[in-house]
């Protein structure tokens, strides 16, 4: 697709580890974990009562008391992860021209804190009382649109929503961007904010989450044995994307390129996966393809390994099925291991982490990784981080409604 290539020279992030993109990837190869009991609000009712809340992020410190109340929690994340993206780029120093730089961002649930906050003052104090903040604050495309306001920026701008691969098709979109000549220049990722009573509520009800409720550093446990589902997480991931000659011109620091997307569909079932994993595999052949990548050069693959009984099992045959006897020398792990899962911005996180791995010859660890189960029988990184060169890597995202994506990376070679 296109001939324009498509590199990244900005990352930014707000996670469970911390607020910015080189202390959340020091602290994914340092194997910490960012899950703990939830203090947003009281779940002592609850059957899950741990996930992955940016307790470091402080709203005062990076937007004045009444711009905060503006914009919800999801807004903030992605608005700060692309400040730090945008700034590490340089992308937008000397010559800029905005119509030539766009946004897409994805998430999954969107303002659904600011949506119960609101039914809450409706049932209690009346239509009257709603804010007139509600809308803006609520709806998915805040973040885009935010971003877009902050900085300036007249190209495409949009946000995409696909559950778990809500970011992933959002970096896809914007990659496209680039290569069909609509823009120079894309700010892409995934913000989530759904530590709150009734997203936990929900997710709970379908028994979908971890119940290791006393032992929250351990309970999320991708391809291990004695997993028992996913752990709940929020926050952002911000890449800046940038057309390769531009960026080369400028004397920019190119992280990596981002040369393949696939993205395919199970037709099967709305929360679960189909069990022969054709479709995530589909989905990674495709971005291989679409990069011209030879599969035996693919060193990484951040996985979507969700610590969920089905996801864990059939990414592991859609790896085997793609890459042959070359599936037992690729490098795996789970960034939700330490971080919980992201939703819709998981892929975001996943596509920062397989760009920093890339840049910096090193990969994080799968964390709780202790009794592997017998059809994950693949190299997940249990232990510690492993220092390797990158050729390139794979970043997957499969999301509620057989939505499967595939982001390929490589190093940059001009």
């Amino acid at each position: 697709m296109g001939t324009r290539r498509v590199v990244i020279t900005g990352v930014g992030a707000v996670t469970p580890l911390g607020v910015g993109a080189e202390i959340s990837f020091e602290r994914l190869l340092k194997g910490d974990s960012g899950v703990a009991p939830i203090t947003a609000f009281d779940a002592a009712n609850f059957a899950t009562r741990i996930a992955g809340e940016c307790r470091e992020y402080v709203p005062e410190q990076h937007f004045p008391k009444i711009e905060s109340k503006k914009l919800d929690r999801f807004t903030q994340f992605a608005l700060v992860a692309a400040k730090e993206a945008l700034a590490a780029s340089g992308v937008k120093d000397g010559v800029f021209d905005p119509t030539r730089a766009g946004v897409v961002i994805g998430s999954g649930i969107g303002g659904i804190g600011e949506l119960e906050a609101q039914d809450k003052i409706l049932g209690e104090r009346g239509p009257d009382r709603v804010s007139p903040f509600f809308i803006p604050k609520m709806m998915m495309n805040a973040a885009a649109g935010q971003i877009s306001i902050y900085h300036g920026l007249e190209g495409p701008n949009f946000a995409t929503a696909s559950a778990c691969a809500s970011a992933s098709h959002a970096i896809g979109m914007a990659l496209r961007a680039i290569q069909h000549d609509e823009a120079d220049v894309m700010v892409a990722g995934g913000s989530e904010a759904t530590v709150t009573p009734l997203a936990i509520g929900g997710f709970c009800a379908l028994r979908a989450m971890s119940r290791r409720n006393d032992d929250p550093a351990g309970a999320s446990r991708p391809f291990d044995k004695d997993r028992d589902g996913f752990v709940m997480g929020e926050g952002a991931a911000i890449l800046v994307l940038e057309e390769a000659g531009r960026a080369q011109k400028r004397g920019a620091r190119i992280l990596a390129e981002l040369c393949g997307y696939g993205t395919t569909a199970d037709a099967h079932h709305i929360t679960a996966p189909k069990e022969d994993g054709i479709g995530p595999a589909r989905a990674m052949q495709i971005a291989l393809r679409d990069g011209s990548i030879d599969p035996m050069s693919i060193d990484y693959v951040n996985a979507h390994g969700t610590s969920t009984e089905y996801n864990d099992v059939v990414e592991t045959r859609a790896l085997k099925a793609v890459f042959g006897d070359h599936a037992r020398r690729l490098a795996i792990s789970s960034s939700k291991s330490m971080i919980g899962h992201l939703l819709g911005a998981a892929g975001a996180i996943g596509a920062m982490v397989s760009t920093l791995s890339v840049a910096r010859g090193v990969v994080h660890p799968t964390r709780n990784l202790t009794t592997a189960d017998p059809l994950c029988d693949l190299d997940y990184l249990p232990g510690a981080a492993r220092e390797m060169r990158v050729r390139a890597a794979i970043c997957n995202a499969l999301g509620f409604g057989g939505h499967n994506v595939c982001l390929a990376f490589r190093a940059f070679a001009g």
